[in-house]
């Protein structure tokens, strides 16, 4: 890897974010990336994947990803297909759902199950205990999974515009800590 600075890529989840959503701002606040889908609405996990490759490809130096909900299992799931996972510096992984939840299994058909192989990188799980989309010991058990440090906020729904956050300061600290531990 490099000694240039990470970019940072914003990977939203289903439907997109908000412009009140913490990663819309930290997008006009700091001139990150976002990760364009095709399809907000029908999120197809090979779509997907394949379009994070393409942007990681696109950069000239290391990346930190900044996911939010079905942007933490898409993360996963590309770490552990991609050849080009040692591009990745770091990434912070927010609200993952629990994807084989039934409702969840319902909405957004074809992500389950999701990856659970060590993450090749170093990653934090931030979970919420009042996530309308995932239990806080399905977060707690991904993180396991994936290696990550673990995160909890108490009772910040699922960690949106919703949650009262405005710039999250506080994540953007966790984002930061991951590029000074940036090998």
């Amino acid at each position: 890897m490099t000694n240039l600075a990470p970019h940072v890529l914003i990977l939203p989840g289903w439907q997109n974010s908000g412009p009140a959503h913490w990663q819309s701002r930290w997008e006009q606040l700091y001139g990150y990336a976002r990760v364009q889908q095709h399809d907000w609405m029908r999120p197809l996990r090979g779509d997907w994947t394949a379009r994070l490759e393409e942007v990681v490809l696109a950069q000239d130096g290391p990346v930190l990803l900044a996911a939010h909900s079905l942007g933490c299992i898409l993360t996963a799931w590309w770490a552990a297909h991609s050849r080009h996972a040692g591009r990745v510096a770091g990434a912070l992984l927010v609200a993952p759902p629990d994807i084989e939840r039934d409702d969840n299994r319902q909405q957004i058909p074809g992500w389950a199950p999701p990856a659970r192989q060590r993450l090749p990188f170093r990653s934090i799980v931030v979970a919420s205990s009042d996530d309308p989309f995932g239990s806080l010991e399905s977060a707690s058990r991904l993180a396991a999974d994936w290696g990550s440090d673990f995160v909890s906020l108490g009772a910040r729904g699922h960690i949106n515009a919703e949650s009262g956050l405005g710039d999250w300061d506080e994540g953007h600290d966790l984002l930061r800590s991951l590029q000074a531990r940036a090998p």
